[in-house]
C-alpha cells in the first residue's frame, strides 16, 4: 500500500488497518517459524505499511494537539 493510499483514509479506517497489519505480521511470522512463508518479502513490506500508518496517525495527534 502506498503512502497516498494510506493519506487518503480516515483516522478510524487507519486503526482499523494498524490492527490489521499487527495481526497479518504476526502470522506471517508465525509462518516463517515453521518454514511456510513462501514469499518473505511480505514480511517486510508489511512492516513498513505498519510504520507508515503509524507515523500518519502521530501526524494526526499532533495536528489534534497544536489545534487546542
Amino acid at each position: 500500500m502506498k503512502i497516498g493510499e494510506i493519506r487518503d483514509l480516515s483516522v478510524d479506517e487507519l486503526h482499523a488497518r494498524e490492527r490489521e497489519l499487527t495481526d497479518e505480521i504476526f502470522h506471517l511470522r508465525l509462518r516463517r517459524a515453521t518454514a511456510q512463508l513462501t514469499n518473505p518479502s511480505k514480511l517486510r513490506e508489511s512492516r513498513r505499511t505498519l510504520a507508515r500508518v503509524k507515523t500518519l496517525l502521530r501526524q494526526h495527534a499532533l495536528q489534534g494537539e497544536a489545534r487546542k
